[in-house]
């Protein structure tokens, strides 16, 4: 199976270069940085063989802000140089936002799983630790890691139903594959459990790192800032193709007690801001798709955002929020957004009942009252019209509980990479 694998990733690796290429074109990739995502020659490996080099491997801008504070906890003693992959044009912007202060912590985009391309990346490197976060899971990468018997950890594992149902066909190639990891520290149970039936060896739940990622608030025109704390408002997050008609049902009923109702709109691709724009149309819904620095127009009675980044700035303002992929059973399996954020700007929540990706985040949630499940656009709207009678925000003391939750993960996740550490530095 490995060598099949192998083979299919020689046979496609003229088309992922020719894909690469077109998403260059759509200003999908970094057009000065893409070829380090292909050529050995472009990998610009720049090392100080002084220290030691912990190499942390996310998907996306969600991983990469989960891993933010561990990084700088781990690097207040400066002893270690810090390698940073990630897939994403947006992830990559986020490391120069947020840790360019930080000399000893570079960024460079995860190379295609081609075996020659890997074993070049990891020669050059030469990285003592490996932390791949969440759900990355590349045979190529792993194989040639355990090869050259570099420690290697799963981070805030997250393995979906789906997922699991998919590695349990090819048990083997399961077995031989989650094996490669020293340790893996889970973000759910679920994920344990999982983990633990497709033999992975030395599993801990620790908790979702997550909830220790910092609130990025990003610099927004006053003008609109100002104009959200004193509006109705309300705002759908995350939403997937499917759930746009959904808001604008719950925004017609609102409307039916509060004519001047503002549904701000963010989907979880900007690139379908067209098609929710002609959707409202249909209604007869005035629309407005505000970019980044562009004034909200006071008669929009729907704002749909089309930039990516910036949910922060309207859930800092606003007082209750609907967190999308979570109303379609057709993703039953792989449901449900990240609630955090809201939750930590003191948001009240409400979702789906299909939230499986953080079924463990909305059980706690919404034990303390932040979150609700609802079912249809009647039952979000009678929520909302009841939150929006005083559509004041106000910060409810129960957000120090997911606080406190997210420090104790960060502490504990902390401390187990450092027994790690001091473990491996034992060895030499």
């Amino acid at each position: 199976m490995i060598l099949i694998y192998r083979h299919l990733i020689n046979i496609l690796f003229p088309i992922i270069i020719i894909l690469i290429f077109l998403r260059v074109w759509f200003k999908k990739e970094d057009k000065n940085r893409f070829k380090e995502k292909l050529f050995i020659s472009s990998f610009n490996i720049t090392r100080n063989k002084d220290k030691k080099l912990i190499w942390f491997h996310t998907a996306s801008i969600g991983e990469m802000k989960s891993i933010i504070p561990l990084i700088k906890k781990l690097n207040t003693n400066n002893k270690f140089e810090f390698l940073i992959t990630s897939v994403t044009k947006s992830s990559s912007k986020l490391i120069v936002e947020q840790l360019s202060n930080e000399k000893n912590v570079i960024h460079r985009f995860f190379p295609v799983d081609k075996q020659n391309v890997v074993i070049k990346f990891l020669e050059g490197w030469s990285p003592d630790l490996i932390l791949f976060v969440d759900s990355e899971i590349w045979p190529n990468f792993l194989f040639e890691i355990k090869k050259k018997n570099i420690p290697l950890i799963l981070l805030n594992g997250r393995i979906t139903k789906k997922t699991f149902l998919r590695w349990k066909l090819i048990p083997k190639v399961a077995k031989k594959i989650f094996q490669t990891f020293d340790l893996c520290l889970t973000s759910s149970n679920k994920s344990k459990n999982y983990l633990e039936q497709l033999s992975a060896k030395n599993v801990k739940h620790i908790g979702n790192l997550k909830l220790s990622a910092e609130i990025e608030l990003k610099n927004q025109l006053i003008q609109n800032k100002n104009m959200l704390k004193n509006i109705r408002f309300w705002c759908a997050v995350s939403t997937h193709p499917g759930e746009d008609l959904f808001c604008i049902k719950t925004h017609l009923n609102i409307k039916k007690i509060y004519n001047n109702i503002v549904t701000i709109l963010i989907p979880r691709h900007i690139n379908r801001s067209n098609d929710i724009e002609l959707a409202c149309s249909k209604f007869n819904l005035k629309s407005q798709i505000l970019s980044n620095d562009e004034l909200i127009d006071p008669n929009s009675e729907i704002i749909i955002i089309n930039s990516y980044g910036v949910i922060s700035n309207y859930l800092e303002s606003c007082k209750s929020v609907f967190i999308g992929k979570s109303m379609l059973k057709k993703l039953k399996n792989v449901s449900g957004q990240d609630p955090i954020e809201a939750a930590k700007l003191s948001c009240k929540i409400y979702h789906g009942p299909f939230v499986s990706n953080f079924e463990e985040i909305y059980d706690l949630l919404n034990k303390l009252k932040i979150s609700k499940t609802i079912h249809n656009e009647i039952e979000l709207s009678d929520y909302l019209i009841k939150d929006l009678n005083n559509f004041k925000k106000t910060y409810d003391n129960k957000i120090s509980v997911v606080d406190s939750l997210g420090k104790k993960i960060l502490e504990d996740t902390y401390n187990e990479l450092t027994l790690y550490l001091k473990n491996e530095n034992s060895k030499t």
